[in-house]
């Protein structure tokens, strides 16, 4: 059995996703940010030690990282349905839009957010970084998908469960107009059955959105 430690509005929604989509048996142990400070609850450090969302356990052993949790539960129970094969071109790609969008995208993404919370708004360095960066990776990722429904290859992978997340939180802050083949993208993926699921568990799981 796979448990997931899920923190509502956090990474852990692509996990919540990718665990509709391989219809394999798993629990959730659901956490509730702060409403006040948006922080994590210290309880999760019982599931890990940095107290942080995604964590799985599965077989005994705790994992923490949504990208390794993606591919780790990939090449265990969907390979072939859910990566591109080894010896094919498009699984260099396939690793490269996992990272892109732990590591590239997410960056600005968090940045605008601290910098938000933070009530720096007017930080002319950062803002003109953000904005910048932010067009940067977008315009790329934009001109990647057109005519795509999925980002690599013809078929959903990994790579669609990683960046799902990063385009919810774009899509919350009403970035994505000037992008239309992310925006199209975005839909189409949640157009998905079991992306329509695992968006219905986090609505439920989410305490402080229904608040």
């Amino acid at each position: 059995m796979i448990r997931l430690h899920h923190l509502n509005q956090s990474r852990s929604l692509r996990i919540l996703w990718l665990l509709e989509e391989l219809g394999e048996p798993y629990e959730v142990t659901s956490y509730q940010r702060d409403a006040k400070t948006n922080l994590a609850p210290k309880s999760l450090k019982e599931a890990h030690p940095l107290g942080k969302s995604p964590v799985i356990e599965i077989d005994g052993e705790v994992y923490a990282e949504s990208g390794a949790i993606t591919q780790l539960l990939i090449e265990r129970f969907a390979p072939e349905r859910l990566r591109p094969a080894f010896d094919s071109t498009d699984y260099g790609h396939y690793l490269e839009w996992i990272d892109f969008a732990e590591s590239s995208l997410m960056v600005p993404l968090l940045l605008e957010l601290f910098v938000n919370k933070a009530g720096v708004s007017d930080n002319e360095f950062l803002n003109g970084y953000i904005a910048q960066e932010k067009n940067n990776l977008l315009s790329y990722l934009d001109d990647t998908l057109n005519g795509k429904s999925y980002i690599v290859g013809d078929k959903l992978s990994g790579a669609d469960f990683m960046l799902s997340f990063d385009l919810i939180m774009l899509a919350k802050r009403g970035a994505l107009e000037n992008y239309p083949n992310i925006k199209e993208y975005a839909s189409k993926l949640s157009k998905i059955d079991s992306y329509q699921r695992a968006m219905d568990l986090e609505a439920k799981y989410d305490e402080n959105e229904s608040a």
